[in-house]
């Protein structure tokens, strides 16, 4: 257990600290967990939200980011955050319950700005936010109006608003000119 690294980062969101794994979990993607019982069958994020406190998981390629309720200072959790990364890593060969990946590639039957929405939050944004902690999944595309699904740190950021409509919604216009709003699911 000992040879595992494990290094916690802060986030735009005070409640949310992203732990960097030296190693690969998986090769892409997150899984996000709001509930303990959404976490039933992945042993992490199950693991993790044994330890009181603990709101939200989502587990990425490299990272875990783990929510924390606001009464409760980091100093009282990320100590048995780690021990437990660090536990489940060393003892179980996989993670979280791969019949949850939900694909958010883009394909054939999506529409030609769908497309462009897609290759463009699957190639600069999602790693962007992945940086810190978070993750944005597309939901929906309809007359105009982006609906995304905002993940990890990103989910409760005090700044999530400013980073939608100034960031995502700014560069997305860019480049699909029919996009009118960009909003959180």
């Amino acid at each position: 257990m000992s040879d595992i690294r494990v290094t916690a980062h802060v986030t735009p969101n005070p409640n949310t600290l992203k732990f960097l794994l030296d190693r690969q979990l998986f090769q892409s993607g997150t899984f996000n967990f709001e509930t303990k019982e959404s976490a039933k069958g992945s042993s992490l994020p199950y693991a993790l939200f044994e330890i009181t406190g603990i709101e939200g998981v989502m587990v990425g390629p490299n990272f875990v980011s783990v929510t924390k309720t606001p009464s409760l200072d980091w100093a009282d959790v990320a100590e048995p955050i780690i021990t437990t990364l660090k536990g489940v890593i060393a003892n179980e060969d996989e993670y979280v319950d791969e019949a949850l990946r939900v694909n958010h590639a883009a394909s054939g039957s999506d529409s030609d700005d769908v497309a462009k929405i897609k290759s463009i939050l699957d190639n600069e944004i999602r790693p962007a936010v992945a940086m810190d902690g978070g993750d944005i999944v597309f939901n929906n595309y309809t007359d105009g109006i982006l609906t995304l699904q905002l993940q990890g740190a990103c989910s409760s950021c005090p700044s999530s608003i400013m980073t939608l409509k100034m960031g995502i919604e700014a560069r997305l216009k860019e480049e699909v000119p029919s996009l009118r709003e960009v909003v959180q699911l």
